[in-house]
């Protein structure tokens, strides 16, 4: 009981020293970066109606999540050569930049270089955010405070869909990146002010950083792209080439990863069936790539195929976080026996939402919209810790730091390439001929139908990951 007490996070006193309201700045970027990841697919309509060209949705998530997962590649490296709040006040103004460019943006295309700049620099301060947390902070309290930022993330990815809606029906859909522009100079600014212990201030001495993936990554940001662009404009064998290239990209940058020990975002073998570790990473990027549709065009085929409120489509977007935090929440003190069956119960839910959707998008059911919405959500929330757990606990001891970063990376590869395959069966599918309710319809069902066997895949991984490991005891 003296050890837990020891442990536990004083509250008054980190106010009175002044390192809770550090946390609490530093913890913004985090509800920067996660209320804009999930706040684009409830503006979207809006957006499309004034900008057009609907077969660029897809890029709009495709992109962000690109200029994440370089940054957040490049932050934690950067950090061994320029100080924290250098780091820290440029990746906000990137942010601040991109939105900018986001909010006056004259038509799609620099819409998207705009998103491209505004996911650098979010994916920055994500990861400059954990590493403030590990500088600033005694280590005694750090799950505390990776708690209180989890919940943070989970109330903003909460508010993103919701902000939108408000901005899109009351304003303008360019009022919204308009707010992000002002918090991330805000950001920027404030960085001078609040920052100023010497962790923050100064190069830590004598730290060498990792060196940088440069080469995976460029050839991870060709294949998503040359993905995206099989679905500019569908022509079979054009497309198909784009395609054939965009997954050979794919596979050549996790030969590349493994390539390269010192700079691996990635365990080895990680899509090896043979180990747990194999079977988890096949499961987190199958289900992340097969549940981008709803993200990314739901709100769109909401409102153009059933007149559907955006304010009504925000809510329903914000349900599946909701679901996703409360259901993590319940399930959290699950006793360890019942973490396997856990993780099969969630990815059954995951499975069942996909296909749940592909019969209530093009009836337009709200109610059955919205039980798809949570139980696509609440099979994420009761799946996923489980999930990094087992495979962080089984991953060789060498190596479980790398397969903890690597959670949230594959997860950030998913969302990537499930954007750019959405656009390629979008646009397949009618939405290449213009944005329309009779293009919409076509749509509706094929954009999860599509991806059915992907979910049926992730449940596979799950069941395979659930297996006891000889020697193990989880």
């Amino acid at each position: 009981m003296e050890h837990q007490a020891a442990n536990r996070a004083d509250w008054r006193a980190l106010w009175a020293s002044g390192d809770l309201a550090r946390f609490c700045f530093i913890s913004l970027g985090i509800m920067l970066h996660a209320t804009n990841e999930t706040m684009v697919a409830t503006i979207m309509p809006a957006m499309v109606a004034d900008l057009s060209g609907v077969e660029l949705v897809g890029w709009a998530l495709a992109i962000y999540e690109l200029g994440a997962i370089v940054a957040g590649a490049a932050a934690g490296r950067m950090i061994s050569y320029v100080p924290l709040r250098t780091n820290m006040a440029v990746a906000a103004g990137l942010y601040a930049v991109g939105a900018l460019i986001c909010a006056t943006s004259p038509n799609m295309i620099v819409f998207l270089a705009g998103r491209l700049i505004e996911g650098l620099g979010g994916g920055a301060l994500v990861a400059l955010a954990f590493v403030s947390v590990e500088r600033l902070f005694p280590r005694r309290i750090w799950p505390q405070l990776f708690g209180v930022m989890s919940a943070i993330w989970g109330v903003a990815a909460f508010s993103g869909p919701l902000l939108g809606a408000l901005a899109a029906e009351m304003l303008s859909w360019r009022w919204a990146f308009g707010m992000f522009t002002a918090a991330g100079l805000a950001m920027a600014l404030a960085c001078f002010a609040v920052l100023r212990s010497p962790e923050a201030t100064r190069r830590r001495a004598g730290a060498v950083a990792p060196p940088f993936p440069l080469p995976a990554l460029c050839v991870l940001a060709a294949g998503v792209v040359m993905i995206g662009l099989a679905g500019v404009g569908i022509a079979p064998l054009r497309s198909s080439l784009f395609l054939i290239c965009g997954l050979a990209g794919l596979v050549l940058f996790f030969v590349i990863d493994g390539w390269r020990p010192a700079s691996r975002l990635f365990p080895s073998s990680p899509f090896s069936w043979r180990t747990p570790v194999g079977s988890g990473m096949t499961m987190v990027l199958a289900f992340s790539v097969a549940t981008c549709s709803f993200a990314v065009y739901g709100p769109l085929i909401m409102t153009t195929l059933h007149d559907i409120p955006i304010l009504t489509a925000g809510y329903i977007i914000a349900a599946e976080s909701v679901a996703w935090s409360i259901l993590s929440i319940l399930v959290a003190n699950a006793p360890p026996q019942r973490e396997r069956l856990i993780i099969v119960t969630g990815a059954l839910m995951i499975a069942g939402g996909v296909a749940g959707f592909a019969y209530a998008m093009p009836v337009g059911s709200i109610p059955l919209i919205l039980a798809c919405a949570i139980l696509q959500g609440g099979g994420f929330g009761i799946a996923w810790p489980f999930v990094t757990r087992v495979i962080v606990a089984v991953a060789d001891p060498a190596e479980s730091t790398i397969a903890s970063s690597a959670i949230p990376t594959m997860q950030r590869i998913g969302y990537a390439v499930g954007a750019a395959l959405c656009g390629i069966i979008a646009n397949a599918s009618g939405f290449s001929q213009g944005l329309s309710p009779e293009t919409a319809q076509g749509v509706a069902r094929w954009l999860f139908l599509a991806f059915l066997p992907l979910a049926v895949l992730g449940c596979v991984a799950a069941v395979r990951l659930s297996r006891p490991v000889p020697g193990n005891s989880l």
